[in-house]
């Protein structure tokens, strides 16, 4: 197990631009989901990821636009960075037939084939023997696509987490599998459910590379990523990559977080990447000008997101009942 603290930043000025541009987009989306939840404008559930914003800007550079990707309920910024349009996405939120799976998906339920994403999960640790057969199946068409699954600390301790990353390091299969440790299972902390330090000593068991690397630092997670993408598309096998971060809002939108011991989220916060981050890319020549600009952008895009979501109609009963029942399947009612 290799563990990675830092990059120097040594990435074209067109990648920092994208990985902020990302990161923005992100922040902005979790953040206008949940004022909107607040004031009454809509109702939904959501499981917010602010802070969580490096990791996918990062998964989002190292990947091509046919590589495929499994996420998670808290998968929002994995959508933004594999390239699935906003309004797909908060269409999908809010359950309109703008979505994109026609608003009969919901948070939980996000898929968009067009952009890579096969799946978006509900249930912890299953999308991993998921993302294991697309990688099968990709090595058995005979290409170079690498299947990604993104998942949470807690998902490591099930059953289909273990069962899922020893056939893929037995057949080296091409996937990665991406840890977001955000340091809570849902509202249990990591040192209550694991004797080990690292997540990604786990790989170890299965002989299977496993590093851990600072998921607050884009350009450190891009490359750790990429290594990782790369070595699996070679024909290398498998990667598990814990990206350690951390959740500044609840399980859930709603969840105060009283869990959350205030002098751990003070300290937490001195590593929020949407602080952290911009402080280097002034370093590296970018204007605060510059800054603003992306930030003020992204926030305009989810904006007209939003109100093009809003203005969509529900989806119809008709689209409702498509790709739920099987073709020539006959339902009756009494």
């Amino acid at each position: 197990m290799t563990v990675t603290d830092t990059g120097a930043v040594g990435l074209g000025r067109d990648q920092l631009t994208t990985l902020y541009e990302t990161m923005c987009t992100a922040a902005a989306l979790d953040t206008r989901l949940l004022n909107g939840i607040k004031r009454g404008e809509f109702a939904t559930v959501t499981w917010p990821s602010r802070g969580q914003e490096a990791i996918p800007a990062a998964l989002g550079l190292a990947l091509r636009p046919d590589d495929r990707l499994v996420t998670t309920y808290r998968g929002l910024h994995d959508h933004v960075a594999k390239g699935v349009p906003l309004t797909e996405i908060i269409g999908e939120v809010l359950g309109t037939s703008v979505g994109a799976s026609k608003g009969k998906g919901g948070t939980m339920h996000i898929s968009d084939p067009a952009h890579g994403v096969m799946m978006t999960t509900g249930i912890v640790g299953s999308g991993v023997p998921v993302a294991v057969g697309l990688a099968l199946a990709a090595q058995k068409q005979g290409g170079d696509r690498v299947t990604v699954v993104t998942f949470g600390d807690g998902a490591t301790n099930t059953g289909s987490f273990h069962e899922g990353v020893n056939l893929a390091a037995t057949w080296k299969l091409p996937v990665v599998f991406l840890c977001q440790n955000n340091l809570y299972a849902e509202m249990t902390p990591v040192e209550e459910t694991m004797a080990i330090q690292h997540v990604a000593d786990r790989a170890i068991g299965v002989g299977m590379v496993g590093v851990t690397v600072d998921g607050n630092d884009p350009v450190a997670t891009y490359r750790v990523i990429k290594e990782a993408v790369d070595r699996a598309r070679a024909g290398g096998g498998p990667t598990l990559v814990e990206a350690v971060t951390f959740r500044f809002e609840g399980h859930y939108a709603g969840d105060s977080a009283k869990y959350i011991p205030a002098e751990q989220l003070a300290e937490m916060r001195e590593y929020d990447p949407m602080v952290t981050f911009p402080v280097t890319l002034l370093d590296s020549g970018f204007t605060r000008a510059e800054l603003d600009a992306i930030k003020a952008a992204a926030e305009q895009a989810v904006e007209e997101a939003v109100r093009t979501v809003l203005a969509a109609p529900a989806p119809d009963l008709a689209e409702i009942q498509l790709d739920v029942y099987a073709d020539g399947l006959v339902v009756t009612h009494d």
